[in-house]
């Protein structure tokens, strides 16, 4: 999902009863919630590799980032950097 796209939920039962409609729904690239007594439970994805390991990657690259000290300091000018 790209950032600002609402995220469907639904509940279980409901899941349950129309699984075939929600398979549709996510093939055409909808990621769902499914809800149990009102708390998420599982994500239901398509499995495009290529957008599956995308998310990934940046799930781990953010991961590594926010675990990993500050190194250096800022020791470079703005002109520098984008050669203004």
């Amino acid at each position: 999902m790209l950032e600002g796209d609402i995220m469907k939920t639904i509940t279980a039962a409901n899941a349950n009863r129309g699984f075939s409609n929600l398979l549709r729904e996510v093939r055409k690239g909808e990621e769902i919630t499914i809800l149990s007594r009102g708390k998420p439970v599982a994500k239901i994805t398509s499995c495009d590799s290529g957008a599956l390991q995308k998310k990934t990657m940046k799930n781990i690259l953010v991961t590594r980032l926010k675990a990993q000290g500050v190194t250096g300091s800022r020791n470079w000018t703005r002109e520098e950097l984008y050669g203004d």
